[in-house]
């Protein structure tokens, strides 16, 4: 349920609704628009009479929302949320930021390949210091000592860092290691327990779309997240498991303007692990810039063929630097269309 107030109400009043929502054993969430004031009423929403509540002065209109996302949903809040990564560096509500890496943090050749990749345009660092793979016998990662490598790479670029986690009870870890921003795969996209861990910390958390996983799914995956009080959630479409062998997922750039219109969250597009060939990223990731995705997260390394995981899907720096061009050329179609 939500309750949309008049422009005229006072903060005080707005205050004693609050109160009075939280008396009922609800949660109130507020949030103030450049139109209008909308508290969104999370839980047992029967306790409350609509129609009492629409009879106070400062209420305009109350709704009720029959989706089960309350948090993520746009109708709880209106103004798209821009979440602030660190280092400057926001995303969401016209803020744009490419997120580039390799796959697999590798060791010394992070530094070179993180100075390539901001030299063309990118804003923040990627790279798995703990990787989930398929075979328990292929290469897990270097865990600890990459997020140092991270760490360094970042400091010497101020730039934020994005990697995965993968168990909660590396959560504290992340957070000792000062990391930007905690990525949850599409392995662990229905991860609960890891989700409600990350919750609970105030760290940005760029939440993957599973591999099978609907829309759905994917904004009840934030709403675990956010319901342990963690707002700043970036959704990111990254394809789906289907039929089709000629690529390694299906990009469903759908998912870019059903999210933006279903949540006020930033969403992110991931034409690397969509595709799976070099080839295919870069006609992807322009075409997601034009349906509207607030960020790209590419892979990029120094020499795909000798990387430790993902080379194929892996544009080189190169590479890299020409589709940023391409990119803000389409970027300046897109802004210049909505001014």
């Amino acid at each position: 349920m939500i309750a949309i107030l008049r422009k005229s109400a006072s903060d005080e009043a707005v205050k004693h609704l609050v109160s009075w929502i939280e008396g009922k054993g609800l949660q109130a969430h507020v949030s103030h628009g450049e139109n209008e004031i909308v508290i969104g009423l999370v839980g047992e929403t029967e306790k409350i009479d609509p129609f009492l509540l629409e009879s106070m002065d400062i209420v305009e209109r109350v709704q009720r929302v029959s989706e089960p996302f309350k948090k993520a949903n746009r109708k709880f809040h209106p103004e798209d949320t821009v979440v602030d990564c660190g280092h400057g560096i926001k995303i969401g509500g016209g803020h744009f930021q490419v997120i580039a890496g390799p796959c697999s943090v590798e060791g010394k050749n992070l530094i070179d390949i993180a100075r390539r990749v901001k030299a063309a345009g990118a804003t923040m660092l990627r790279g798995g210091a703990f990787k989930p793979r398929t075979s328990p016998y292929a290469y897990q990662g270097m865990g600890a000592s990459g997020l140092d490598c991270l760490r360094e790479a970042a400091d010497e670029l101020d730039m934020p860092i994005v990697t995965e986690i993968m168990d909660p009870r590396d959560v504290q870890l992340f957070l000792d290691k000062r990391i930007d921003v905690m990525q949850i795969g599409a392995r662990n996209a229905q991860n609960f327990p890891l989700l409600k861990e990350v919750g609970k910390t105030d760290v940005p958390v760029l939440l993957k779309r599973g591999m099978s996983g609907t829309v759905d799914e994917l904004l009840m995956a934030a709403e675990y997240i956010m319901s342990e009080g963690n707002d700043n959630v970036i959704l990111c479409e990254r394809g789906i498991r289907t039929f089709e062998t000629r690529t390694r997922n299906t990009f469903d750039l759908n998912a870019v303007p059903v999210l933006h219109y279903l949540s006020h969250l930033p969403v992110v597009a991931d034409p690397s692990h969509a595709t799976g060939y070099r080839r295919y990223v870069e006609p992807m990731a322009l075409a997601a810039c034009a349906a509207g995705a607030d960020g790209l997260e590419i892979e990029v390394h120094d020499c795909p063929e000798r990387a430790w995981s993902d080379g194929a899907q892996s544009l080189t720096p190169e590479q890299f630097e020409q589709t940023m061009d391409r990119i803000r050329a389409i970027r300046a179609v897109i802004v210049s269309d909505h001014e």
